[in-house]
């Protein structure tokens, strides 16, 4: 077991894993890596997601630098959305992770039928 002498950071490393390694930060950081700069509500219909999730999920991407946000002044407002230097460089393991995912749905999807078939059992 890791203790704070051995691995002085590894709260750390909990806490950042935690925001970039939730779902909804992992799409949009796939959806802005594909499609570059987003407004907000090109963001929520390409993803399904609710206003709140999305509000608080962008929130916290800007927090830690990998999104920029960019208020334009003009009536209606337009903000938009955009991956910073650090987002862009998160982008090779997020693909990486979202293509696993897809290369193994099929997998995931007969260990689950196995395993729900032996717990009704």
């Amino acid at each position: 077991m890791l203790d704070d002498e051995r691995c002085p950071d590894c709260k750390r490393i909990n806490e950042v894993l935690s925001r970039v390694g939730d779902r909804w930060s992992v799409l949009v950081v796939i959806s802005l890596a594909e499609y570059g700069t987003m407004r907000f509500n090109e963001l929520k219909r390409n993803l399904g997601i609710s206003q709140r999730m999305l509000s608080l999920t962008l929130k916290e991407l800007e927090r830690d630098g990998l999104v920029n946000r960019t208020y334009h002044p003009t009536i209606p407002p337009k903000v938009e959305y955009n991956l910073t230097e650090m987002g862009l460089s998160f982008r090779e393991p997020v693909s990486a992770l979202g293509f696993w995912a897809l290369e193994n749905l099929s997998r995931i999807d007969a260990a689950r039928e196995t395993y729900d078939e032996a717990v009704v059992k």
